[in-house]
């Protein structure tokens, strides 16, 4: 009796390359749109430096955005500096003050920032923040 063989079943492999070539895509994907969505959310300022700058400890409440351009947000959304003052009383409860803390990029005239900060005081905001980076 005569046996034919049997041709063999090539088996089934899992090609690892083309995976890992789609993770590291994916990957690279998910870490450069997340690095350029934050920036998104708000005016891009460049903070003033000094040599005397604090960690924040505390929740900022009110954070005040002064663009170059006359740009003015309150908490990254766009307000008018006549509309500044009611915005952020709109934010205070009975039992909790705002803080507020005006971020200033280093290219906006102090003026500016003055009438900013006249506009807040005027309003019953008698202290205020204005953030800066610590030195390097």
């Amino acid at each position: 009796m005569r046996h034919w063989q049997t041709p063999k079943k090539p088996k089934a492999r899992i090609e690892i390359i083309p995976m890992i070539d789609v993770m590291m895509f994916l990957l690279v994907f998910f870490v450069l749109i997340s690095i350029n969505v934050i920036p998104a959310l708000g005016v891009k300022t460049v903070l003033p430096s000094s040599e005397q700058a604090q960690d924040i400890k505390s929740v900022v409440n009110a954070l005040v955005t002064l663009g170059r351009n006359d740009e003015l947000q309150l908490n990254g959304k766009p307000v008018a500096l006549d509309r500044l003052a009611p915005s952020i009383h709109a934010l205070e409860r009975p039992d909790n003050k705002v803080a507020v803390i005006v971020n200033s990029d280093k290219g906006v005239e102090v003026q500016r920032l003055i009438d900013v900060m006249d506009a807040l005081k005027g309003n019953g905001f008698a202290s205020f923040s204005i953030a800066s980076k610590k030195k390097s």
